[in-house]
């Protein structure tokens, strides 16, 4: 149980680090984010990453540091004859009392990142593997323990507080994880942060930012996009999944900025989606991804196009995320988009979508949303780092 906490601690302080730095930084990339399927990005900044605001990396280092402190003492205190005398034995108990809820918190969490989000998380699974482990062993280790538990709880408690090192060691602990908690970024949920950020006005850039921020852009690597500018002077690429919460996200935060400078300079701003399905049907280069209705709803956009109704079928798409299937993007297709025959435009228009998703994989897009402005590809940023770059290109 010493070993399994001590890894699930470990896992708990990588994932708080990388959340941290995620709401620190906007330029941050996680290290755990290996492609569209395993990230953690996805993860945690999902309505799961966190609750009331709290990350849920916070309460594991918190769980973990408890439970490692009485796995030391258990192995401190074992050796009794007596099983329910022995200081270890009790321990257990109160270790399988601390795992039951535990376990249900992470079977719901992995629920979520399985069934719903269908995005995963390295640092998570480790977590969530050490919670099974601490139940099930302190489960067995406790067997016949359980009776009387409260009643030696309170006689441990009173020794606790009868002993001056164990009772300080116990409110430095409480100290640490109030302090942890209270000083932690607080992380608005996903839909709550990007309504704020689309109503919000955008932030300028004070002046060391703004000398860091084109520091960093000009040093983006740049390709080639086969995309006409019609024109304009900056052309923004979108590759787009309409399953993707990030890609919402940024529908949501990006448009008012983009719209902005459509307005302000008519003809000189041009943005582009482009459809990259995280759905093995349509696309090759995703097999497993599990957005099982994402090539439905690239279609279903590109019909509602042909009927002038595109706009309003994307914000039906992303509005109506968590629950879309294909039957229900289909019902959609017809009552906001207009569409009436799209089982016989289906594979016609499927073909389209293959052909953005074959641009994509030749400029090496592997996960959605990927942006391209003039070519430099340009992670997810905060509004006013994605406002920065349109006018760095403006100006340039």
């Amino acid at each position: 149980m010493l070993t399994l906490s001590l890894v699930g601690l470990a896992a708990s302080v990588a994932a708080a680090v990388v959340h941290y730095r995620l709401l620190s930084d906007p330029l941050y990339r996680s290290v755990c984010d290996f492609n569209a399927t395993w990230n953690c990005t996805q993860v945690y900044e999902s309505q799961y990453g966190a609750f009331f605001g709290i990350p849920v990396a916070v309460g594991g280092v918190i769980w973990f540091a408890a439970v490692t402190v009485l796995a030391m003492v258990g192995l401190r205190g074992a050796g009794g004859r007596d099983p329910v005398a022995d200081l270890s034995g009790r321990v257990s108990g109160y270790l399988f009392a601390l795992a039951v809820p535990a376990l249900s918190i992470v079977l719901y969490l992995g629920y979520a990142s399985l069934v719903v989000l269908k995005a995963y998380c390295v640092f998570c699974f480790i977590t969530y593997f050490a919670v099974i482990g601490i139940f099930v062993i302190s489960g067995a280790a406790a067997d016949g323990l359980m009776t009387g538990l409260p009643r030696r709880a309170l006689a441990d408690l009173r020794a606790l507080v009868t002993s001056p090192l164990a009772l300080s060691l116990a409110v430095a602990f409480s100290a640490g994880a109030v302090a942890l908690v209270a000083l932690f970024p607080r992380q608005l949920d996903a839909v709550a942060a990007s309504n704020a950020a689309a109503a919000a006005p955008i932030r300028t850039l004070e002046t060391s930012e703004q000398s860091n921020f084109d520091q960093w852009y000009a040093s983006l690597p740049r390709v080639p996009l086969p995309v006409p500018t019609d024109g304009a002077k900056v052309l923004i690429v979108k590759f787009n999944d309409y399953q993707c919460p990030p890609c919402r996200m940024t529908w949501e935060q990006y448009k008012p900025v983009i719209a902005r400078y459509m307005a302000q300079y008519p003809g000189k701003v041009k943005f582009v989606t482009k459809d990259y399905p995280l759905d093995g049907e349509c696309n090759v280069n995703t097999p497993g991804a599990g957005h099982a209705a994402a090539c439905e709803a690239a279609v279903a956009v590109r019909l509602a196009r042909a009927k002038g109704r595109a706009d309003a079928m994307e914000e039906w798409l992303f509005a109506n995320q968590p629950q879309i299937t294909p039957d229900l993007v289909r019902q959609g297709a017809r009552s906001i988009g207009g569409v009436t025959d799209f089982e016989a435009q289906y594979a016609k228009t499927l073909e389209l979508v293959k052909a953005d998703i074959a641009l994509g994989a030749a400029v090496k897009v592997t996960g959605t949303p990927t942006f391209f402005v003039n070519g430099a590809r340009v992670p997810i940023v905060k509004p006013e780092f994605f406002d920065a770059a349109i006018a760095y290109e403006l100006k340039h």
